[in-house]
Formats: structure tokens, sequence, C-alpha cells
């Protein structure tokens, strides 16, 4: 088959084989998925408790130990199909889903083999096939409807050996913790994450969606490598004159429900996902749950560092829900009617950005802040439409050659930037580095030449980006994101509140800033300049107040706040 260097690097993380050539399932796994694939009058699975005993069995023929998956699973599938689900329902998930899903396990192979054959068709020159999307490497897979539904029937039967994901730095798929979280602590909020997920399965086997799912490893460049964009330092920020884009404050509704087609904002863990597959509850995990197409890039995404998102473009939207953690509760059917794009991708864009966790007053420190507006930056900004903007070693502020991994640490700006100061850079520019300063400089004025690299109408959707369980000061994300998005050339921000109190005098601010014509370096500057007398104790205002410290009447006085 082709591709087969490409195959190597997800092989060991696969329940299949390579044998002459071909990807295979062993003989007993064909065997028990045939059984399956007839019906409980073959099988005998007819229960959540048998149907434990089969996977099992099939983990057993795949030489992975059952012992190894979390205590209590059986205990699990056996609640959820034999007393959480009536009669009825059961009854139809062992004789017609179960069957269903087994047929797709037995074409799994199939699917790949045809997958590593036609999938680099989709976009000329560039490579898609299922790979492990390295750190620090950019890249993209695509995979079809159809083959994300056998992974995700592979994760249900949990058969994904999982001996080397933590090497990898690869996030859990199985099933299994999911499942014993029934048994291990009851919560009705997990009951409803494993019923959007049984709803998709129910979905497929009904009726196979056609189309296809993009997952995009984004970096910016921690080296200087052409075509990439470089990793920005503050006084890139701080010179910055992009004008700022359009501020749209949304009172009500979610993130998910935004017409239009824009960015829409994962407020991601670093290893995609979170905790989606096990208790947690929030907004990505939710997000996972009723899209359950994004848990296939926990296949083969590892963890994210400071200087990379992840943009995940088609996922199907299968479930209505209510309530947010513990009040979540699956609410029936969701038929997703987003327009498909060239290559078959509905038009969702969905980008994860991890936040600092837990920052407390070192997210007020320049370093903080520039992790963050960093990581903000690369998930809303589109290299593929910016190739002419290649950063270079004379600009001062662009660029360097480490970082590091871990998201609540990052190198300190003043002595790494320090290197590309003095005459010797300057004396090395060339025509090329020149043309491209040149380049630079047009994007950041807002030219014409930069405008014509604007996205249409596709914006960013976001809200309180690492503010809830991550604890992060709302003000201060809003105005990250806002920086972020309007460096990135989005034409509008349009951000979801989800009633923080901190954040009631969001349209004064916004409206009175755009009022005033600021620039990304109006707001950066001002936004170092408070966080500095934060960290430092010399305020303890929330940013608007500083701001603008006749809220909620920002007329008065404002002549003097700045």
């Amino acid at each position: 088959m082709e591709d087969r260097e490409v195959l190597r690097s997800i092989l060991p993380f696969l329940p299949v084989k390579l044998e002459s050539s071909s990807l295979v399932w062993p003989g007993p796994v064909i065997e028990a998925l045939k059984a399956l694939s007839r019906g409980p009058s073959h099988s005998r699975v007819d229960s959540g408790e048998v149907l434990f005993v089969a996977i099992s069995d099939l983990r057993d023929s795949l030489s992975l130990s059952s012992r190894s998956l979390a205590f209590g699973t059986g205990h699990g599938y056996a609640l959820f199909f034999d007393e959480f689900l009536s009669r009825e329902q059961s009854t139809k998930w062992f004789a017609e889903v179960i069957p269903a899903m087994a047929n797709l396990l037995l074409r799994f192979p199939t699917l790949l083999e045809s997958h590593y054959q036609d999938v680099d068709s989709l976009l000329d020159g560039v490579e898609t096939s299922l790979r492990l999307l390295e750190p620090q490497q950019a890249g993209i897979v695509i995979l079809s409807q159809e083959l994300i539904g056998a992974i995700l029937s592979c994760s249900f039967f949990c058969l994904f050996p999982t001996a080397q994901r933590g090497s990898k730095h690869l996030p859990m798929i199985n099933f299994d913790l999911l499942f014993a979280s029934l048994y291990e602590s009851y919560h009705e909020n997990q009951e409803s994450k494993i019923k959007c997920l049984i709803h998709y399965f129910e979905r497929i086997c009904l009726c196979m969606p056609s189309g296809f799912v993009s997952f995009e490893r984004k970096l910016l460049s921690l080296k200087r490598i052409h075509p990439l964009v470089s990793y920005p330092y503050a006084d890139f920020w701080g010179i910055s004159v992009v004008p700022l884009c359009q501020f749209e404050v949304r009172r009500s509704g979610l993130i998910e429900d935004h017409l239009g087609g824009a960015l829409e904002v994962d407020f991601a863990n670093k290893y995609l996902g979170g905790g989606a597959l096990w208790k947690g509850c929030v907004q990505e995990e939710i997000r996972f749950m009723i899209n359950p197409e994004l848990i296939a890039g926990m296949l083969f995404l590892p963890s994210m560092s400071d200087n990379e998102a992840i943009e995940i473009v088609g996922a199907e939207r299968f479930s209505n829900y209510s309530g947010y953690a513990s009040t979540f509760r699956f609410s029936g059917d969701y038929a997703d009617r987003v327009k498909r794009d060239s290559i078959g991708r509905r038009i969702t864009r969905i980008i994860a950005i991890d936040a600092l966790c837990s920052p407390g007053l070192r997210q007020y420190k320049l370093d903080c802040l520039l992790r963050e507006v960093n990581k903000a930056f690369c998930g809303f900004l589109d290299q593929s439409e910016l190739w002419c903007y290649q950063t270079q070693p004379q600009n001062k502020g662009f660029g360097h050659d480490g970082l590091e991994n871990d998201n609540e640490d990052v190198n300190d700006t003043s002595e790494s930037q320090s290197m590309f100061d003095g005459d010797d850079m300057v004396s090395s520019e060339t025509i090329e580095a020149n043309q491209l300063k040149d380049d630079l400089k047009d994007m950041q004025e807002g030219t014409s030449k930069s405008r014509a690299y604007h996205h249409g109408d596709v914006g960013v959707v976001t809200g309180n980006w690492g503010c809830g369980a991550f604890g992060g000061d709302p003000e201060v994300k809003m105005a990250i994101q806002w920086l972020a998005a309007s460096q990135a050339l989005r034409p509008f921000i349009s951000y979801y509140t989800l009633g923080i109190a901190a954040l009631e005098n969001l349209d004064q601010v916004s409206q009175w800033i755009l009022s005033h014509k600021w620039t990304v370096g109006d707001l950066w500057n001002l936004l170092v300049d408070y966080s500095s007398k934060r960290a430092k104790g010399e305020t303890k205002l929330g940013f608007f107040s500083w701001l603008l410290p006749s809220l909620p009447h920002p007329r008065a006085n404002v002549s003097n706040t700045l």
C-alpha cells in the first residue's frame, strides 16, 4: 500500500496489524465481529454485562489485557445499558446498532487502505494522511466521516492500545474511563455525556455521513522557517498599528449556536478533549459530546505547546443539550444544516487553544500576557493566506529558538530578545529580507495590500476563555483575544459573556475604544501597564474600571484617564 512511511508513525497506536502490505484484523477478531454483526441471536450480546464480556474477548484477541482498563468499566457498561436505558431502547441498541458498529469495524482496515490511497488528492501538494501530527510540526490530517465513525467504534469497544500513548503525550481515547465514572460516582451529567455518544452511533448506523473533517496542528515557529510565521515578542505587540477589529457583545446564546461560519473557540486543555472521555463536563468536554467527531483528533494529536493551536474543520453536530457542568443534560437530536466546502467539510471551524491553568497573580506578568496573546494569535491566524508575510531575523521582536513545552512556563522575553538587537543583524540583511520587512509593515499598517488577506466574514466567536475552572481574569482575557483577533486580521470578534458580572460594562468599554480608533499597540501597551500595577499590588481594580474609572458612565472624566 502507499504511504507506508506515513502509516508507520500511527500504526503502534492502531488496533489493526500490517501483514503482507495490507492492514488486517487478527483472525479471532474477525470471527467475533462477524458474530456481533449478525445480531444477538448469534452473538448472545443482548445486555451491557454481556457486551463487556465481548469487549474483553476482543481485547484478549488483540493481546490487550482487560486489567489495564479503568476499574469499574464493566459495571459502567452494565449500568448504562441494563439500567439507564429503557428496555425498548436497550433491545433496539443490541439488535440494530451493535451489529452495524461491528460491520463498520470489519471494514476498518479497508477504510484505512482507501484513506491512504485517496486522501492526499483532496489538497494538491499537501500531505493529509492519518499520522501522528508531532509537536512543533505544522500539518493537517483529513479523515472521512465514515473512517471517523470506525475510529470512534474502536473507542467504544476499547480496542486502542495505550502502552505508548503517555510517552508521546497523547490523550487517552478508549471509552473505559467514561463508563467507569458511572460506577465510581454516578452523576447525571456523565450519563448524559454517554447518551450523546450513543445517539451519535445510532445516527451514523442509520445513515452514514459522507463528508470529511480536517485536523490541523498550527504553530508560531520557534525558528525562522519559511513559510511559517514566527513567535512574536512583546515589542511587536507594542508597536503594532493594526486597527482593532469590530467587537460584538452577546449577552445570551452559545458559541456553537453562532451563525455565519466564524472561528469558534474551544476553551481547550493542552491535551485535546480535556476530560471529555472522563469526568469533565465544561465548555470543551460538552463540545466534544455534541460534536463527537472531534474525539478522533485525540488519536493522533499530542499535547499542545505554548506556541501551538489546533484547528478542526467539518465536525458535524449530532445532539442538543441543556445546562452546564453538573446540570448538563442530553436533550435529543440535532440536525446540522451547516453547508459544506469544496472538499466536503462542513464549514464549522473550531479552534482549540489552551489557557494558563490557575495562574493567580502570575497572569499579570509580561511573560504570561505574551504567552496568552500568542496562543490566541496562533489559533486565529490563517497562515495559508499569509504566506507572503514571513518574519525574518532582522525584525526586532520576532522569533526565538527555544520555548518551554510546559504551558505554565514561558521564556523570559528580555533575555531571549537581546540576541536580535545590534548592528550585526542589520548588516546581514538581504534584498529578500528587506522585501519581507516591507510586507510585514504593510500588514501592520492595515494597508490595502494587507486588507486583501482579510477573511471575508470569518471572524472569531469566543467567550470567557480560561476564566472558569482555569481561573483567568475575564477582563484581561477579553482584551487578549481582541488583540489576537485583530492582529490576525479577523474582521470581528463576537464575544459571549455568559452572564459574567465582571463583563457588565463590556459594551461601553469596547465601543469607547473603537470610537477612539485604537490600534493593537495602543490596547496592548495599556494592558501591560495595568497588569504591571496589578502584579505589584498597586491597584486592585479590574481592567475596565482602571481604564475608565467613571464606569458605568464612561464619558465623564475619560480625557484624564489615559
